[in-house]
């Protein structure tokens, strides 16, 4: 059996939200070495001026498709040129500038999909602005699910201590209750497996999941849907997947130690259930990871930070770790893969 001969891979990175500090953070990462070639899908202006502004080093060469990837060096980037349509002042979201952050997010997964790249890594984005300017837009998960087509996909983020995902994600409270089905929990702790195998080498993961409910539904008493909706579905997966579902246990609780040693990941049933904890044991050095889409895709675990937007002092720590686990998740998955 021969391994897939391993060429140096491309990544494609977006910036976000061109007034934040995703260009910052890009840059800033940039100024280490990477075993792979980093190509940032940005106006090539934007990320010279912010260089400037923050008064870091660097050099921008084109991308080509057709030539072999090879890792840029420290204070190097490719670049996939694609123009603001206004020039951006740190810090100032601008409204005609949002076509310019969905085109920049589009034309990386199609480069993803077609093979031209081997992993998204995105910076961070500014929702409101969108909405205002008519471009609905709840997440990168959803958004890069809606355009690949995707039947279920699993926003997860991850840190050294602890790995958290979300049976839904940028919801409404009021909602949640009505998202959460036996099937919609089926098909979500199924992609969550299915992930944990294929990108982390879990082979028989074991997730803990949450109740929906205070002291999850205290026997019916606070609530039913863990009697009537969580149960049955876990009932249904221990025939079906290898994997061992633990639940559903109380949200207050959960994360104690004794069970956050055992846990693969923790599912929470909505985002503020889990991503609280997740954020306190280690904001800005944990990543965001889409679980279910064709391709790697990971992210920052925080927002635009307009104030800290060309001024030098925002941290690339969370962007530099989002580059690292899609590294190593490119890398597990090219050793699976085996002729």
């Amino acid at each position: 059996m021969i391994k897939k001969n391993k060429q140096f891979q491309r990544i494609v990175l977006t910036t976000g939200e061109p007034a934040g500090i995703g260009p910052d953070i890009i840059i800033m990462s940039a100024q280490k070495k990477w075993p792979v070639e980093l190509v940032v899908c940005a106006d090539p202006n934007l990320l010279l001026d912010r260089a400037k502004q923050i008064n870091l080093p660097l050099r921008l060469r084109s991308y080509h498709s057709k030539k072999i990837a090879s890792p840029c060096m420290p204070g190097e980037l490719s670049v996939l040129k694609m123009l603001l349509p206004q020039k951006t002042i740190p810090g100032q979201l601008n409204v005609n500038n949002n076509n310019y952050v969905v085109h920049t997010l589009t034309r990386a997964s199609q480069g993803c999909l077609n093979g031209e790249f081997s992993a998204l890594v995105t910076g961070p984005i500014h929702k409101a602005i969108l909405n205002k300017g008519n471009i609905a837009f709840s997440g990168h998960t959803e958004f890069l699910s809606q355009i690949n087509k995707c039947k279920t996909t699993v926003m997860m983020l991850s840190n050294r201590k602890l790995r958290v995902a979300l049976a839904t994600t940028h919801i409404p409270i009021l909602s949640v209750p009505k998202m959460i089905t036996q099937k919609s929990l089926c098909d979500t702790i199924s992609t969550l497996a299915k992930g944990l195998k294929k990108y982390f080498g879990v082979p028989h993961p074991k997730i803990y999941i949450c109740g929906l409910n205070p002291h999850s539904g205290e026997s019916g008493y606070i609530g039913k849907e863990e009697i009537n909706i969580i149960i049955p579905a876990l009932n249904i997966l221990k025939k079906k997947i290898n994997c061992e579902l633990i639940g559903p246990l109380s949200a207050d609780t959960i994360f104690q130690k004794k069970y956050i040693q055992h846990a693969d990941v923790i599912l929470a049933m909505y985002h503020d259930q889990g991503l609280p904890v997740l954020k306190y044991s280690g904001f800005g050095q944990s990543v965001n990871i889409t679980l279910g889409l064709p391709f790697i895709r990971t992210s920052v675990d925080h927002g635009t930070a307009l104030e800290l937007s060309g001024t030098g002092t925002a941290l690339p720590d969370s962007m530099i770790m989002a580059i690292t686990v899609a590294i190593k998740m490119l890398s597990h998955h090219y050793e699976k893969n085996i002729l």
